[in-house]
């Protein structure tokens, strides 16, 4: 397979996976870090990050506003439920599982 070819598969799959994270706004970030280890904020951490390597950087609160697919507040406001201490306990006890951000080629 070629490059560009790989390229745009992998960023049709990304767009997949960001459009079914904004269809799903039952499921809260706190979950999918106690699950998976990232979570939208690490998309979006993972979007600046290739924004600023391949040299058309976003700012945070912009490649947040991709992910969520309004800006962050927004979104916080009419989806984000208070976590429950069991969700809390969840995130801490998984958080060497958790992602690290940064550019992978």
């Amino acid at each position: 397979m070629d490059e560009e070819t790989r390229t745009r598969i992998e960023a049709a799959a990304f767009r997949g996976l960001v459009k079914h994270l904004q269809s799903r706004t039952d499921v809260q970030n706190i979950d999918l870090m106690g699950l998976s280890g990232f979570c939208r904020n690490c998309l979006a951490k993972w979007l600046k990050a290739g924004s600023e390597h391949y040299g058309a950087p976003l700012d945070y609160d912009e490649a947040r506003e991709v992910v969520y697919g309004m800006p962050y507040n927004d979104w916080k406001d009419q989806h984000q439920a208070e976590a429950s201490d069991a969700q809390k306990q969840k995130f801490e006890e998984s958080k060497p599982m958790h992602a690290k951000i940064g550019v992978v080629e």
